[in-house]
């Protein structure tokens, strides 16, 4: 997982050539909703809700994915694996590096928005 890279260069600067003015808006879309999925899958760990945990990883897998953020990916790839495997305690320690992981991220889209 740490030899996937923080953001996918290419990917993003495909994105902004498809999405040309609407680039910035797709960046802080993702970024809100992230903070949602985030939220979302801190709930259901504490609940023990495998199938919202699954959810959530699940669609913030998609999107970071999508947004060029493999590493972030790959780590909601881990908790959507254990919540589909009902190992939520796996799950648990995952969250801290999503949690990081995506500060990172989205700490260089930022500054990927000012430029």
């Amino acid at each position: 997982m740490n030899d996937k890279p923080h953001l996918d260069e290419e990917a993003l600067a495909e994105l902004k050539d498809v999405m040309e003015d609407e680039f910035d808006v797709l960046i802080h879309t993702y970024i809100s909703d992230s903070v949602d999925r985030l939220a979302s899958i801190r709930n259901a760990l504490e609940t023990g809700d495998a199938d919202a945990l699954v959810k959530a990883a699940h669609s913030f897998k998609g999107s970071s994915i999508n947004i060029g953020a493999p590493r972030l990916g790959a780590l909601c790839l881990e908790v959507e694996s254990a919540g589909r495997e009902m190992r939520l305690d796996d799950a648990g320690p995952f969250l801290q590096e999503i949690d990081s992981e995506f500060h990172q991220v989205r700490s260089m889209l930022e500054r990927i928005l000012k430029d």
